[in-house]
């Protein structure tokens, strides 16, 4: 079975930074596109960032230039690198994979595998 994990989430001040990992197991051939969402409290799900097998990466603009996504395909674990956090990052995190598809990134739909999320909160 194919599962996703996240870990490192916590509570940061602002201006701090903090990475999220994304451990893959099973079968992972087969996912072409990688991907981090988040969703806070009363707002809809709205993506981060996102990278494909082939290492280009894709960045939302409310996150660009602070954080950094990469993959070790040695041990299937995606990463989010953040820096200069800031409050309006608090929201649950989720990293997500999927195969190749004609759906546009940020397309929820175009990912078949969601890991079950990890707390990053911002204080001021």
């Amino acid at each position: 079975q194919v599962q996703l994990v996240e870990s490192g989430g916590g509570s940061v001040q602002a201006g701090g930074s903090l990475t999220l990992s994304c451990a893959a197991s099973g079968y992972t051939n087969s996912w072409y596109r990688k991907a981090w969402f988040r969703q806070a409290p009363g707002k809809e799900r709205e993506e981060v960032a996102t990278i494909t097998s082939d290492g280009d990466t894709i960045y939302a603009s409310s996150v660009k230039g602070r954080f950094t996504i990469s993959n070790d395909n040695a041990k299937n674990t995606l990463f989010l690198q953040m820096k200069t956090l800031n409050p309006e990052d608090s929201a649950m995190y989720y990293c997500a994979a999927g195969p190749w598809s004609s759906l546009k990134w940020y397309n929820p739909d175009r990912y078949n595998v969601w890991g079950q999320g990890t707390q990053v909160t911002v204080s001021s």
